[in-house]
């Protein structure tokens, strides 16, 4: 029996178990099981050595920081990130993992869209600031809107970028004013977030003129962003299949497991349907 599990507090509203589930399902492995635990901050060092008898966990808020100190190494995604949302267990060493940059990065790549050229990112805060490394490690012209008092947010960013070299092309503006074109829009930010499904990060003008839409919200399914988008017939990928495509890459370093993108579609899909009927 291989035990697993999902680290976080609160855990109320968590899609790990049935993601994982169906992935486990996907690939043939029956005699597992994959349970939450939700830990508040004050208790996670008492939980360590239980959690450390499963054979892979993931992490979420707010332990993604906390649990470093008790891992035996890191991963480069986690170093670069000092953020840990997946430990996997190899040759009886706990080392952690930031899969949820994979996720970005395979979310756009499963749908053939590319991260370099202009983009624009709407927001820089946790996940943000990840997506945004992503997009100057791949060469991308980076323009970052961000509101009035929020512009040290990005500087984490310049910072990755100067310490690795990278002659990386950033631009921090508000959102009044953002223009021009763009080849990726990227909503990182919680605007149009349910209940508030009515707002957008930025103008119907400024959709128009972006050649493909990625929004981090996954309730609801299809953001006020994305249906703006759908409407001038650009594509769009929601927060749905980051979610899933970074657990994918927790059960790549949990056992090896492999998966086909139409499996992962599907799942996507189930998964919003999944959601649609616990609201």
């Amino acid at each position: 029996m291989k035990h697993y599990a999902i680290l976080g507090y609160p855990l109320k509203h968590t899609m790990s178990p049935p993601i994982h589930k169906r992935l486990f399902e996907l690939s043939g492995v029956e005699d597992y099981d994959y349970t939450i635990r939700e830990i508040p901050p004050e208790a996670l060092e008492e939980n360590i050595p239980s959690l450390f008898e499963t054979d892979g966990f993931n992490i979420t808020i707010p332990h993604k920081i906390s649990i470093i100190k008790y891992l035996d190494s890191l991963d480069a995604s986690a170093q670069r990130y000092d953020s840990v949302n997946c430990v996997a267990v190899h040759d009886g060493k706990h080392i952690g993992y930031n899969t949820d940059c994979d996720g970005f990065l395979r979310s756009l790549k499963a749908q053939g869209i590319s991260l370099g050229g202009k983009v624009l990112q709407c927001g820089c805060g946790g996940v943000g600031r990840m997506m945004a490394i992503e997009a100057v490690r791949a060469g991308a012209e980076l323009t970052v809107s961000v509101l009035e008092g929020f512009e040290n947010t990005v500087d984490p960013v310049r910072e990755y970028a100067e310490k690795n070299g990278i002659d990386s092309r950033i631009n921090v503006i508000h959102p009044d004013e953002i223009s021009g074109s763009f080849d990726l829009l990227v909503n990182a930010s919680p605007v149009g977030m349910f209940p508030k499904t009515d707002a957008c990060p930025v103008s119907e003008d400024i959709v128009k003129h972006c050649g493909y839409v990625f929004d981090v919200i996954y309730n609801p399914e299809v953001t006020k962003l994305m249906s703006i988008a759908k409407k001038h017939d650009i594509g769009t990928t929601g927060g749905m299949a980051m979610l899933v495509w970074q657990a994918v890459v927790a059960h790549e370093y949990w056992d090896g497991s492999t998966y086909s993108n139409s499996d992962i579609e599907q799942l996507i899909a189930d998964m919003h349907e999944l959601m649609r009927n616990k609201e």
